[in-house]
């Protein structure tokens, strides 16, 4: 049996779907943005400013260049094959079942865990919104087993629950998860905006210089971590996980040209933000000074320019953009599952389609419970890289999948052309390359072990099952 066998354009685009179509460029395009801004503008900056000083807006851009090349090969794919399944169909298109497989089971594990991570967060934040008016969980339930040294904690009950209350919109039918994120994402942005026009007064230009305190790449004396405008890439381009989940929506009306539109507005928007956020960050706080406030770093500029009352709205704001954050993330997981499940890789329960609300029920509910108690119980930290170099492998597959399908099938229709071929590949390709190799030596065994898991999963169920078998193989 052939490992490689491929499907056709035709093939995909037969094969897709009774789920509901009534996305268009505007839903895409805050679904991308919810994806997006959530984690990286409310706690990565932190950590960003202490590696690359004023300059982390750079890093910011250096970032959003590589997710920038990468975003225009999945925006032609996406134009191509308007399927469930992101990454996962498009390997199958160019790749072949092997391939597609083993990056479907990559990006489960990728939306699983920062939902499950996001949740972590999202539990930190409501704590403090909680203690804002007076109340206090008790501290047992706010966080899993180890995730904070010194402190008893054995559940994250707001993560788990959170969890399963987007889960619920999300098996109840695409209108309500577009409407319930659009809404969402508005809100987040109209706060974003409201710390932008508050914040700026209180600039110092001075604390711009120097502007790049560690250059482009370097070590300080007696520490093995690297500083500078390219390991704050590797940091912040963690913030644009998630925007590959717009490509994942089969429910989009008039795909060839509302997916790349939703794909590459909602980058280039979120990057802006993030710029203008930095900027404004690094120029009321010395960047130095973030060290106190790594986990909040929103909240040391506030309690800099004395605005107190904006601390309830920004938190709001947080809680909102990360709730985003999951929303996108187990739906583009849900689909991915349910496309698998049509191609046979999976069992068929993952793949029914509830008569009533036309989306993956059964799939949706049973990746969500299993990331409410991930993140209910586990102490996810350790595992978060996993995330990344999950995503960046995708990356690298869809980006060889353009040079691949230019040269096999240069007439195919595309209604999107990425421009710059091959050079806009081959620099998706360098950049997440370099960014996998500042992962540590630890995420690598992880990942290989996800990696094997899933090559027995393939040999013992899913070749057997493969909607591709000539009948009487197995």
């Amino acid at each position: 049996m052939d490992l490689f066998r491929k499907k056709s354009v035709d093939q995909l685009v037969a094969e897709s779907t009774p789920l509901k179509r009534t996305m268009r460029t505007f839903d895409l395009t805050m679904l991308g943005i919810g994806a997006i801004i959530g984690t990286g503008i409310f706690v990565l900056t932190g950590k960003g400013a202490l590696t690359a000083g004023p300059a982390l807006s750079v890093s910011f851009l250096l970032a959003a260049v590589c997710c920038g090349f990468a975003g225009l090969c999945y925006a032609e794919f996406a134009a191509m094959a308007p399927v469930s399944g992101s990454a996962y169909s498009y390997a199958y298109l160019a790749f072949g079942e092997l391939i597609a497989f083993v990056i479907g089971w990559d990006l489960i594990l990728e939306y699983a865990l920062q939902a499950a991570t996001v949740s972590a967060g999202w539990s930190g934040y409501f704590n403090k919104l909680l203690e804002g008016f007076g109340l206090h969980l008790p501290v047992e339930l706010t966080a899993a087993y180890g995730t904070t040294p010194g402190v008893t904690t054995y559940f994250n009950l707001p993560g788990f629950v959170i969890v399963l209350i987007i889960t619920w919109v999300l098996s109840i039918g695409i209108n309500q998860t577009k409407r319930t994120n659009d809404v969402m994402v508005l809100i987040k942005l109209a706060i974003i905006v409201l710390f932008i026009a508050c914040a700026v007064w209180y600039v110092k230009p001075s604390n711009w210089q120097p502007f790049s305190p560690y250059g482009i790449y370097t070590f300080q004396p007696g520490s093995t971590q690297p500083y500078g405008i390219v390991p704050a890439a590797s940091i912040v381009f963690f913030s644009f996980i998630g925007f590959d989940a717009v490509s994942s929506a089969e429910e989009t009306v008039n795909p060839n040209k509302t997916l790349p539109r939703g794909i590459l507005i909602s980058l280039a928007v979120s990057t802006v933000l993030y710029i203008i956020m930095t900027l404004i960050m690094t120029g009321v706080v010395p960047y130095k000074e973030f060290a106190k406030f790594i986990d909040a770093p929103v909240a040391g500029v506030i309690l800099e320019t004395g605005l107190n009352w904006l601390a309830l709205i920004v938190n709001l704001g947080a809680l909102i953009g990360m709730t985003t954050v999951m929303l996108v993330q187990l739906y583009g997981q849900s689909r991915i599952c349910y496309a698998m499940s049509r191609d046979g890789l999976f069992p068929k329960f993952f793949g029914e389609v509830h008569p009533k609300y036309r989306t993956p029920f059964k799939g949706t509910w049973f990746f969500g419970i299993l990331t409410a108690i991930a993140g209910g119980f586990i102490n996810i930290n350790v595992l978060f890289e996993l995330v990344n170099i999950g995503t960046l492998s995708a990356f690298i597959i869809v980006s060889a999948g353009i040079l691949w399908m230019r040269k096999t099938q240069p007439d195919a229709h595309r209604g999107f052309r990425a421009p710059g071929v091959p050079f806009t590949p081959i620099c998706a390709i360098i950049f997440c390359f370099i960014l996998i190799c500042g992962l540590n030596w630890e995420t690598w065994v992880r990942f290989a072990i996800w990696f094997a898991l899933g090559l027995i999963v393939y040999f013992v169920y899913s070749r057997k099952h493969s909607a591709l078998n000539e009948p009487g193989l197995f």
